[in-house]
C-alpha cells in the first residue's frame, strides 16, 4: 500500500492480492469531509453553548423576575403595616375627641342651665 501526501493525495489498494493490481483513489475530497465534519461538530457544539446560554439567560431573567415580585410584595406588605397603624391612630384619636366632646357638651349644658338667659320656658305652665 503506498499513500502520497497533500490535498490531493492518493491511496492505493489491492484490489485482488492474488494478481498485484491496485486501484487508485483520490482523497482529494477528504479534507472537505473533514472540514464539513468538523464544522458539524464546531455547530454542534455551538449550538449546544447556545442552548446553555438561552437557558441561563431565561433563568437569570426568571430570578430577576422573582426578586422583582418579592421586593413588591415586602414593599406592599410594608405599606399595608403602615396604613394599619395609621387607622390604629387614627381610632384612638377618634375616641379622644368623642371624648372631649362629651365633655363639652356637658359643660355647655351646665353653662345654659346656670344661665338666666338660656332658661327654658315650659309652655304648659303658662297655659294653665
Amino acid at each position: 500500500m503506498s499513500k502520497t501526501s497533500g490535498k490531493g493525495r492518493k491511496m492505493e489498494l489491492p484490489l485482488d492480492e492474488e494478481d498485484g493490481t491496485f486501484t487508485n483513489i483520490s482523497l482529494a475530497d477528504d479534507s472537505e469531509y473533514r472540514s464539513r465534519k468538523l464544522s458539524s461538530k464546531v455547530e454542534g457544539a455551538l449550538t449546544t453553548m447556545m442552548n446553555a446560554d438561552m437557558d441561563a439567560v431565561e433563568n437569570q431573567v426568571e430570578l430577576e423576575e422573582k426578586t422583582r415580585l418579592i421586593n413588591q410584595v415586602l414593599e406592599l406588605q410594608h405599606t399595608l403595616e403602615d396604613l394599619s397603624a395609621r387607622v390604629d391612630a387614627v381610632k384612638e384619636e377618634n375616641l379622644k375627641l368623642k371624648s372631649e366632646n362629651q365633655v363639652l357638651g356637658q359643660y355647655i349644658e351646665n353653662l345654659m342651665s346656670a344661665s338666666s338667659v338660656f332658661q327654658t320656658t315650659d309652655t304648659k305652665s303658662k297655659r294653665k
